[in-house]
C-alpha cells in the first residue's frame, strides 16, 4: 500500500515546474517506509514518477518504487496489493520470465510486458498504477474494478499530473482550482458525492473504477479512456441455489486466503454485522491457528451498540478482541484532522468509527486490516434495494409473484409496505420526472439556505446526480444491473474513499475480500433471488453459504448497523461551537449564512426533524475554512 504522485509535462508549458517533493511530503502517511522520486526524459518532455511505499509484501529493498523493467523499455509506480502475485509469477516463469523479487510490483510490470492489458483481467486485488512506455511514447493511468484505490489528475494545456490523494495533487501548482458548483450543490441538497468522475474542484478529476486512461506523449499528450471491466449481468441457468452456495462459500474462502498475504501483522475490523463478522470467522475456518486480531467501534448506551454480536464473533474464533469506545468531546477534537483526511466533504459522522478503530489499529502494531465493505452492494444488503427488485418482476409480468415479495418484504423490522411502494415508484419514474418526485414526497431542491438564482446562472443542474444511463442488459435484471452500477463507482465508491483515507491516515492498509472481480462476476450472473429471497432476506444465498462458518445467531440478524455512531447527540454535544464555522458562509455567494445557520441550529436542537443536513452543511463550511479555499 502506498501513494504515487507525478505527471507528464511537454516542453512547450510554460508552466512552472511542480513541486513534486512538496507533494510527496504530502503523501508520507501513505508510505513512511520507502520513498522514490524519478524524472523521466521522453518524446517532447518529461515523465516524472513519486512513490511513498507501505512495506507489506517483500520488506526489501527490492520492492523499491519507481520500478523499471531489465530492458529499459517501462517503468511503473503502484499503489495497492496484488494478492494472487505468486500464481502469476509461477506462470510467468513457465513462459520463460525470471524474477530478481519476491514483490507483487515486479511480477505486475511483468505481467503487463506479457499481456499487455489483457493482464488486467487476471488480477485479484486492488490498485492504481501508472506505466510508461519509452518506445511506444505511451502514459497508461489504471484503477481497479471498483474503485478500491484512488487516483486523481489534472489535464490541460501544461501537461497532466496525478496523485493518490487530492491534496497532493493540489500542492503541485501554486494556483487552487476554483469549487467546482456543481458537485457543491450536488452534495449540499441531494448528500450525492464520488458518484463521478468530477470532484469538488474544477478540473480535477478522479478515475472511474474500471478504467484506464492512456495518454500519447508523441501527439501533444492526446487520450483514451477506456473502460476495461464490466461485468455481465445475464442470468445463469445452470446452478441451484445448493450449487450455487456452494461455489460462493468456496470463492470467498479462496478469496480469504489470498487477503491474509502480508509479510507484516494483519487484523480485522469487526463491527458485529454479517459481513465483517464473516471475514473473520473465515479467517479461523481457513487459519485454525492463527492469532486473530479484531477491532470493535463501540457505542455503549446507544441504540446503535453492537458490542454484543461482535463478542459473540470473537469468542466463537478465539479472537484478541481490542474495543474503542468514543466520546462526543472525542468527535470534537478530532473532527479538523478527520476533515483534512478525507480530503473532500462525506456524507455523516459515521465514518469517525472507522477512522477510530484504524488508529485503535496501528496503536497495537497491525498494519494491515481485513474488512467487510462491499458484500452490501454486491449481494443486495441493507434493505435488499426492493424497488429494483419488484421492477425485475414487474417486467417479466410476474405480478403475483411481486405482491407476494412486497408483503413479504415488509414484515421485516423497519419496513413497510409503503416504503416497499415508494422504492417501486422511485424505479419507475423517468429521469426528467424525478426531480418533480422528490419535491412530491416533500425533498427540497430548492432551499432557502441557498442562493438558487446564483446557481442557475452558474448553469447547475438541480437534477444532474438523479439521471443515470441504462444499458440494453437491465431488462428483467434490475436488480443485478443496479448492484454492478452501484458497485462500479455510483455508491460504494463513497465508502471505498472513506475507508482507503481513513486507514492511509494512521499508515494501515486497509483489504476487503468481498472485492474480486470473479467474486462479481459470478454474484451479478445469478438469480436475483437469490440474492433478496422471495421473503425478503437480504443477502440470501451468502448467509447461506456462511453457515456452520459463522454464528446461526449473526447470520439471522434482520437489523443493519455497522459502525454507526449517534450523530445527533455529538452535534448537539457541539452545540453552539459549530454555528461560527458557518460564517464562512458569508464569503461563498451560493449560500445565504443566516438561513444557513437557522437551518443547522433548528436541526440540533430538535426543532426540525434530524436529517444528515445538518451534518453537511456543518461539513462544508468547515472542510472550506480548514483547506482555505477563500
Amino acid at each position: 500500500m502506498c501513494g504515487i504522485i507525478g505527471g507528464w509535462l511537454p516542453k512547450y508549458s510554460q508552466q512552472i515546474f511542480p513541486n513534486f517533493s512538496e507533494g510527496l511530503s504530502r503523501l508520507a502517511h501513505r508510505g513512511p517506509n520507502d520513498q522514490g522520486l524519478e524524472r523521466l526524459d521522453c518524446h517532447d518532455g518529461e515523465v516524472v514518477f513519486g512513490h511513498t511505499r507501505l512495506s507489506i509484501i517483500d520488506l526489501s529493498a527490492a520492492g523499491h518504487q519507481p520500478m523499471q523493467s531489465r530492458c529499459g523499455r517501462y517503468s511503473i509506480i503502484f499503489n495497492g496489493e496484488i494478492y494472487n502475485y505468486r500464481e502469476l509469477r509461477q506462470e510467468l516463469n513457465s513462459l520463460g520470465h525470471q524474477f530478481v523479487s519476491d514483490s507483487d510490483t515486479e511480477v505486475l510490470l511483468v505481467s503487463w510486458i506479457t499481456w499487455g492489458k489483457e493482464c488486467l483481467v487476471r488480477l485479484r486485488g486492488m490498485f492504481s498504477i501508472v506505466i510508461f512506455d519509452r518506445v511506444a511514447g505511451t502514459l497508461t493511468s489504471i484503477r481497479d474494478a471498483f474503485g478500491i484505490k484512488p487516483f486523481f489528475y489534472r489535464l490541460d494545456a501544461d501537461g497532466f499530473l496525478f496523485s493518490s490523494e487530492i491534496p497532493a495533487l493540489l500542492a503541485l501548482r501554486h494556483q487552487r482550482p476554483p469549487l467546482n458548483l456543481q458537485r457543491v450543490y450536488d452534495y449540499l441538497v441531494l448528500g450525492s458525492y464520488d458518484n463521478r468522475a468530477e470532484t469538488f474542484f474544477q478540473g480535477v478529476l478522479q478515475l472511474p473504477p474500471g478504467h484506464m486512461l492512456t495518454l500519447n506523449l508523441t501527439t501533444g499528450g492526446s487520450t483514451t479512456l477506456h473502460r476495461w471491466w464490466w461485468p455481465s449481468i445475464i442470468e445463469r441457468t445452470d446452478l441451484s441455489f445448493s450449487s450455487a452456495t456452494e461455489k460462493l462459500r468456496s470463492m470467498f474462502l479462496d478469496n480469504i486466503r489470498l487477503h491474509l498475504r502480508s509479510d507484516v501483522p494483519l487484523g480485522a475490523a469487526l463491527s458485529g454485522g454479517v459481513d465483517s463478522s464473516a471475514v473473520v470467522c473465515a479467517i479461523r475456518h481457513v487459519e485454525p491457528d492463527m492469532p486473530i486480531h479484531t477491532f470493535t467501534y463501540v457505542a455503549r448506551g446507544s441504540d446503535v451498540d453492537e458490542e454484543h454480536w461482535a463478542d459473540v464473533v470473537n469468542a466463537h474464533v478465539g479472537a484478541i478482541s481490542h474495543k474503542v469506545v468514543v466520546a462526543g468531546d472525542e468527535f470534537a477534537s478530532d473532527l479538523d484532522d478527520m476533515i483534512r483526511t478525507q480530503g473532500e466533504p462525506f456524507g455523516s459522522t459515521s465514518i469517525y468509527a472507522q477512522y477510530r478503530v484504524f488508529k485503535l489499529a496501528r496503536d497495537h502494531g497491525i498494519t494491515v486490516m481485513l474488512d467487510g465493505q462491499g458484500a452490501d452492494e454486491l449481494l443486495a444488503g441493507y434493505t435488499g434495494y426492493p424497488g429494483l427488485a419488484m421492477l425485475s418482476l414487474l417486467e417479466k409480468k410476474e405480478f403475483i409473484e411481486l405482491l407476494k415479495f412486497l408483503r413479504a418484504w415488509s414484515q421485516w423490522p423497519g419496513r413497510s409496505t409503503s416504503q416497499g411502494i415508494q422504492a417501486l415508484i422511485s424505479q419507475i419514474v423517468p429521469a426528467p420526472l424525478r426531480g418533480l418526485a422528490l419535491r412530491i414526497l416533500g425533498r427540497d431542491l430548492a432551499p432557502v439556505w441557498m442562493n438558487v438564482p446564483f446557481l442557475k446562472e452558474q448553469g447547475i443542474n438541480a437534477s444532474s446526480s438523479l439521471e443515470c444511463k441504462e444499458f440494453g442488459d437491465a431488462f428483467g435484471r434490475r436488480l443485478a444491473a443496479g448492484l454492478r452500477k452501484i458497485s462500479s463507482g455510483d455508491g460504494l465508491n463513497s465508502l471505498l474513499r472513506h475507508g482507503d483515507r481513513n486507514s492511509m491516515r494512521w499508515s494501515v492498509e486497509s483489504r476487503v475480500p468481498f472485492l474480486t472481480n470473479d467474486m462479481a462476476e459470478f454474484t451479478l450472473s445469478l438469480p436475483e433471488h437469490y440474492l433478496i429471497s422471495r421473503q425478503g432476506e437480504t443477502k440470501h444465498i451468502f448467509r447461506a453459504a456462511m453457515r456452520g462458518i459463522v454464528p446461526d445467531a449473526i447470520l439471522d440478524r434482520k437489523d443493519k448497523v455497522g459502525f454507526a455512531t449517534p450523530e445527533q447527540a455529538w452535534l448537539q454535544q457541539l452545540g453552539g461551537k459549530v454555528l461560527p464555522w458557518l460564517d464562512i458562509a458569508e464569503a461563498l455567494p451560493f449560500l445565504n449564512v443566516f438561513e444557513c445557520k437557522a437551518e443547522v441550529k433548528a436541526i440540533i436542537d430538535g426543532r426540525k426533524a434530524f436529517t444528515f443536513q445538518a451534518w453537511r452543511l456543518i461539513n462544508f463550511c468547515r472542510w472550506v475554512n480548514l483547506i482555505r479555499i477563500v
